[in-house]
C-alpha cells in the first residue's frame, strides 16, 4: 500500500444481498477506499463464504477476494427492529448496493422512496436480473441465465455441440463493474444536483452491453452469429496455436502483421491471392489457421513468443494459475497480491484494477468474519451496549 489517499477514501457505502453481482460492486468501491460495511443475516451468512469447487478449511477461495476491504454487519431486515437499524445506517451512508430480486426492498419497508425520505443525497444502486422493471423484473435471476438472455451464451463453444459458457461468472462481475460505474457516475451527478437517484444494473442488459454489432446484424442484414469454437468468424489470423508444449495466441490479421508474420514462418502467404487482404483470410481462416499451426507445433512455446516478439506481432500465452504466478510481468505489475487471512494465512489473489497514478486503490484487509464489526458500527449510530445485547439476544443482529 502507499501513502497515498484513495479516491473513495470518506465514502460509506451499504452492501445488502449476496454471491457475486451486487458484493463484486462493493469490492470495486472498497477497492479504492469506500468503506463498504456488508449487511448479513444472523446465522445466515453469504453463501459465497463457502462457495467454490476448491475450498480451504470451509472457506470458499473467492470469499477472501471479493470480501476484502469490507466490514460485517449482521442484521435481520425482515423485522423490524432490523429494518429501524438500517434506516439510522442510512443517514450515514453515501451509497446502498442491494441485489434482492425486484421489490424485496419495499416489501420490507425500506425502499428507495423512503430511504430517499431519509437521506436525499443516497444513492441506491440495485442490481438484478432483469431490471427493476418491465414484464420480467419480478422473476430471479443468474448470471447464467442473464447471459443466455443477452445473447452471450448462444456464442460460446463448437458450433456442433450446446452452448458452452465461460469458466467464471461473467454476467455478474460484468454486472458488478457496470453498477460500480454506474455508482460513480450518480455520485458524480450529485456533486451538480445535491440528490441522490437510483441505479439500475440488470445482468442481462450488461451482457447486451459487450454484444458488438450483433444486433443490427441481424436487424439490418439477416445475418444471425453462431457459435465459432476459438476463432473469430473472418478475423484471421487471431487464435490459439498449439506448440510443441502449450498454446498460443497470435493476433496478426492486420495485412502489415500478416506480412511480417508469413516472413517470419518463412512463407510467401502475404503474396498468395487467397491470404493477401483481410477479406481473403477471412474466406480462407481454417486453412490458413491450419497452416500457421503446422509451424507453431514444432517449436516451443518460448521460442514462438520471443520470434512473434521480435517481429512485432502481437502473441501471448495461454495461461493458467500456475504459469500466472510465475510470470515476471505480472509481479513487476503487482498484478498478484498477497493479502493475510486469520484462517488461509496469506493468499494470493489479483490486486486493484485499474492502476491511478495519484491515488491508487489498495487492499488494507482481507474478508471479515461474520459480524466481525458489528458492535462498533452500532456504537457508532449511538446503540448502547445494554441495546446491543437485547437486539441480539432477539436475533435483531
Amino acid at each position: 500500500m502507499t501513502d497515498s489517499k484513495r479516491p473513495l477514501d470518506g465514502l460509506r457505502v451499504i452492501e445488502l444481498g449476496q454471491l457475486i453481482a451486487g458484493p463484486f460492486c462493493g469490492q470495486l468501491l472498497g477497492d479504492f477506499g469506500a468503506e463498504v460495511i456488508k449487511v448479513e443475516a444472523p446465522g445466515l451468512p453469504d453463501p459465497a463464504r463457502g462457495w467454490g469447487a476448491v475450498k480451504k478449511d470451509d472457506i470458499g477461495l473467492f470469499w477472501p477476494i471479493i470480501g476484502r476491504n469490507k466490514k460485517s454487519l449482521t442484521l435481520n431486515l425482515r423485522v423490524e427492529e432490523g429494518q429501524a437499524i438500517l434506516r439510522d445506517l442510512v443517514k450515514t451512508a453515501d451509497v446502498l448496493v442491494e441485489n434482492f430480486r425486484p421489490g424485496t426492498l419495499e416489501r420490507w419497508g425500506i425502499g428507495p422512496d423512503v430511504l430517499h425520505e431519509i437521506n436525499p443525497r443516497l444513492v441506491i444502486t440495485r442490481v438484478s436480473g432483469y431490471g427493476q422493471t418491465g414484464p420480467e423484473s419480478h422473476k430471479a435471476g443468474y448470471a447464467s441465465v442473464g447471459e443466455a438472455k443477452g445473447g452471450l451464451r448462444y456464442l460460446i463453444g463448437e458450433p456442433d455441440r450446446l452452448p458452452a459458457r465461460a469458466g467464471v461468472s461473467l454476467g455478474d462481475t460484468m454486472t458488478g463493474t457496470f453498477a460500480a460505474l454506474g455508482t460513480m457516475m450518480a455520485l458524480f451527478a450529485r456533486e451538480k444536483s445535491g440528490k441522490g437517484q437510483v441505479v439500475d444494473a440488470a445482468i442481462y442488459e450488461t451482457v447486451m452491453a459487450f454484444m458488438e454489432s450483433l444486433i443490427p446484424e441481424y436487424a439490418l442484414m439477416g445475418h444471425t452469429r453462431e457459435r465459432s469454437g476459438p476463432i473469430l468468424p473472418r478475423i484471421a489470423p487471431s487464435g490459439v496455436y498449439p506448440c510443441s508444449d502449450g498454446m498460443v495466441i497470435i493476433g496478426a490479421n492486420q495485412d502489415s502483421l500478416f506480412r511480417r508474420l508469413s516472413a517470419m514462418c518463412g512463407t510467401k502467404w502475404s503474396d498468395d491471392a487467397r491470404y493477401a487482404t483481410h477479406d481473403a483470410r477471412g474466406e480462407n481462416q481454417l486453412e490458413l489457421d491450419e497452416m500457421i499451426s503446422n509451424w507453431t507445433k514444432q517449436r516451443t512455446m518460448a521460442d514462438v513468443l520471443a520470434t512473434c516478439e521480435e517481429n512485432g506481432i502481437p502473441c501471448g500465452p495461454v495461461n493458467r494459475a500456475k504459469e500466472m504466478l510465475e510470470d515476471a510481468h505480472i509481479a513487476a505489475r503487482n498484478a498478484i497480491i498477497r493479502v493475510a487471512h486469520p484462517v488461509l494465512g496469506d493468499v494470493p489473489m489479483q490486486g486493484v484494477f485499474p492502476k491511478l497514478s495519484d491515488t491508487p486503490g489498495g487492499v488494507e484487509e482481507t474478508s471479515p468474519s461474520l459480524s466481525e464489526h458489528t458492535e462498533s458500527i452500532l456504537a457508532g449510530l449511538g446503540y448502547s451496549a445494554d441495546q446491543q445485547a437485547a437486539l441480539r439476544a432477539q436475533g435483531v443482529i
